[in-house]
């Protein structure tokens, strides 16, 4: 009866120290993909501040109406 109360508590011990590996892991993985799109966002940011200090140049937008109209 001991004996097999402690090999339970040892599987369930193992099955723990599995699936701690696993959220490790997993965490891993979002934490990279977080990263990515932190530097994707940041070049984003750089480009429509690179176009919109383009535009205000003297060009007007490009949905703005001529004046003749």
């Amino acid at each position: 009866m001991i004996e097999e109360r402690l090999i339970n508590i040892e599987t369930k011990i193992t099955y723990q120290e599995d699936l701690s590996e696993e959220l490790n892991k997993t965490i891993y993985q979002q934490q990279q993909k977080i990263e990515r799109l932190e530097a994707i966002c940041e070049a984003l940011a750089k480009q429509l501040r690179a176009l919109a200090e383009a535009g205000s140049e003297g060009k007007p937008p490009a949905n703005e109406r001529p004046p003749h109209y």
